[in-house]
């Protein structure tokens, strides 16, 4: 059965604007910093993972990854002994339900620690019930940049990059191939305007000439990919999401295509007969994180052997691994226990120790036999290494660099890491 992770284009409905949002949560959170405040054992010894499954409709296959992914968590972290000789035990999940009923839901039921959501437009009204309820909530997929400054009380973090984190990675990949000019194509809105000036800043800094960056709207670009083609660029930077497709023909027809493009994640897509042949052929595109190893994907498939896709999985995995851990550290299992201790066990900014973290360790079972000699370790899962910073966000990002073919299909071709100081 073929699993796979698909193209970050498929998740462009999640990742809308927040300004709305995030004005509805200036008070969010009980005052203080949870990630870096003491906290007293307060925890009842009862062990309890929350999950907000809130993908509907086109994307409503997501919500199966995450759950396998929670539950093989779960059960490889009471196959390693549990915490304290406790068993760690998943609520009753509700996709039915939207985020406020899903977040109420869990708070009443005394959930230790959240996962989820999906979608980056739903974490401020769940950050705001389960902050109050001194919850933490571990998003394995919201990318939004302005969650970085999201007010929780420190008790929000992430398993999924910033979209702005690829910004550097599409730079070099102009760079890598013997551009010096570059363009920068991006779709209107918060996602092109904020990855634009991300990847326009890397690209200073690595010594290419950024000729001016041109904003379209999805499904008008004509005039846009002409102006960049009149500048003649040796490199062209596509940021966009539904409109790429478009975008990308416009481009053809302004004589950029081929090994000149390089693609943002939302615009990774397999486009096949959709473009005339070989217009993408040699072009470059990212996605984050990188594919889930083979015997990831079968344990996996042990515990839903319907599933079809891993999307998230890793993330998911991570996260709940990771609250396991910080509940280890602490000897609690009460939320301000857990919030207090994530960023230590995953090797950040706030751990317990000065210097470089420690050397990381891989699993559960792994990591637990490292607390037992001492406070610091440091947890690199199956979504590659974490390290939370001051915000919760990871501090290094791995992307999958994807080159298309004649056919206008991509294929893995490479993988490059981004990452700023915890």
């Amino acid at each position: 059965m073929p699993v796979h992770r698909p193209g970050a284009r498929i998740r462009a409905v999640l990742c809308t604007s927040l300004a709305a949002v995030l004005s509805m949560t200036a008070c969010a959170g009980t005052g203080g910093n949870a990630r870096v405040d003491p906290a007293e054992a307060s925890g009842d010894g009862v062990l309890r993972v929350g999950l907000i499954l809130d993908n509907t409709g086109d994307t409503a296959f997501l919500n199966a990854p995450q759950l396998a992914a929670a539950k093989l968590a779960i059960q490889e972290i009471n196959a390693a002994g549990g915490h304290k000789d406790g068993r760690w035990s998943l609520l009753p999940v509700h996709p039915d339900q939207d985020t406020t009923k899903q977040s109420n839901a869990l708070a009443a039921a005394k959930a230790d620690v959240v996962i989820g959501p999906t979608d980056s437009s739903h974490a401020a009204p769940a950050v705001d019930i389960l902050s109050h309820a001194r919850i933490p909530l571990i998003s394995p997929a919201n990318t939004a940049a302005a969650l970085s400054g999201l007010a929780s009380g420190g008790y929000y973090f992430r398993t999924a990059a910033a979209d702005v984190a690829q910004g550097p990675v599409l730079a070099k990949l102009a760079k890598d191939g013997g551009a010096a000019t570059v363009s920068v194509l991006y779709q209107e809105g918060t996602y092109g305007k904020e990855l634009s000036g991300a990847v326009t800043e890397a690209a200073k800094k690595s010594g290419l000439t950024v000729l001016p960056g041109v904003g379209f709207k999805s499904g008008a670009a004509a005039d846009a990919a002409r102006s960049a083609g009149k500048a003649k660029p040796d490199a062209v930077v596509l940021i966009a999401r539904e409109g790429a497709q478009g975008a990308l023909a416009e481009l053809n027809n302004a004589g950029l295509n081929g090994s000149r493009l390089i693609l943002s994640d939302g615009a990774f897509a397999r486009y096949g007969s959709g473009l005339a042949a070989r217009v993408l052929e040699g072009a470059r595109a990212v996605v984050p994180g990188q594919l889930p190893t083979a015997a990831f994907q079968a344990r996996l498939l042990a515990v839903d052997p319907a599933l079809k896709d891993v999307s998230y999985a890793a993330e998911t995995y991570d996260a709940v691994t990771l609250a396991a851990l910080a509940a280890a550290r602490a000897q609690d299992d009460a939320g301000r226990s857990i919030a207090a201790n994530l960023v230590a066990v995953s090797g950040g900014a706030a751990g317990s120790g000065a210097g470089s973290p420690a050397a990381p360790c891989l699993s559960y079972k792994e990591c637990l036999g490292g607390l037992a000699a001492g406070p610091d370790i440091n947890y690199d899962g199956e979504s590659g290494p974490v390290a939370f910073d001051s915000n919760g966000d990871i501090t290094t990002a791995l992307f999958s660099v994807y080159t298309y073919g004649a056919d206008n299909n991509p294929t893995l071709s490479g993988r490059e890491t981004a990452g700023h100081p915890g």
